[in-house]
């Protein structure tokens, strides 16, 4: 190669402007990852977003997605799906992103950090209901790679004293394929408690409340 950069998540926007006069000038990049796709959970959709704006030609080749090969292998419904990938790391704004996922029919799909794992569980299955299957993948396409499927309660007791290594993708099926375990009234107050507590807006906690209303009318 004639000329190499680092590109990454902390020099991703300082790196922009120096590729794309590269490529203005007529010049052939290739940005290429240690794993998957870049630009899918891995730098490069703002470089892309300008290439797009000024017009200059994408030549995609596509790797491994980690979190395609575990839809595939999951069981659950793969003709409709929403990647939603890392959660955010304020718990008022994981807990929002979750209850946007729970009212979704598509397959949801996230990507969950291995000593985050007991705590993605106790939350989705607090806001989705422990009725929801779920598939858990690991180390997709290496030499440890493993599957977990059951239900999201049952999820909770499988992983209370193991905590997997590497990469894991967390599937969970749609609303649509579930019936739904209704909450009982302390664990609605205890989830806008800790939804309040947390910071989380007024608007947020309704649309929670309101959720669980449903849950508990569907299975009334």
């Amino acid at each position: 190669l004639d000329f190499q950069l680092s590109y990454h998540k902390f020099n991703e926007s300082q790196r922009e402007q120096a590729v794309l006069k590269r490529l203005q000038q007529g010049e052939i990049v290739a940005q290429i990852c240690d794993a998957g796709t870049p630009g899918i959970s891995d730098p490069g959709m703002e470089l892309v977003k300008l290439c797009v704006d000024e017009n200059i030609p994408i030549i995609p080749i596509p790797g491994p997605f980690a979190f395609v090969a575990a839809l595939s292998a999951s069981g659950l419904a793969t003709d409709e799906f929403t990647f939603v990938g890392f959660l955010p790391k304020h718990a008022g704004s994981r807990k929002e992103r979750l209850i946007v996922s729970a009212k979704e029919v598509a397959t949801q799909i996230f990507y969950v950090l291995p000593h985050k794992l007991h705590q993605f569980i106790e939350e989705a299955s607090s806001i989705f209901g422990g009725c929801r299957q779920c598939a858990i993948a690991r180390e997709m396409t290496k030499i440890h790679e493993e599957f977990w499927c059951g239900t999201l309660e049952e999820a909770k007791g499988a992983f209370l004293t193991c905590q997997p290594k590497g990469e894991i993708t967390f599937l969970i099926e749609g609303k649509a394929n579930c019936v739904v375990e209704a909450p009982s009234e302390s664990q609605l107050e205890n989830e806008l408690r800790e939804l309040i507590s947390g910071g989380q807006c007024p608007s947020s906690v309704l649309d929670f409340f309101c959720l669980q209303c449903i849950f508990k009318s569907v299975k009334s």
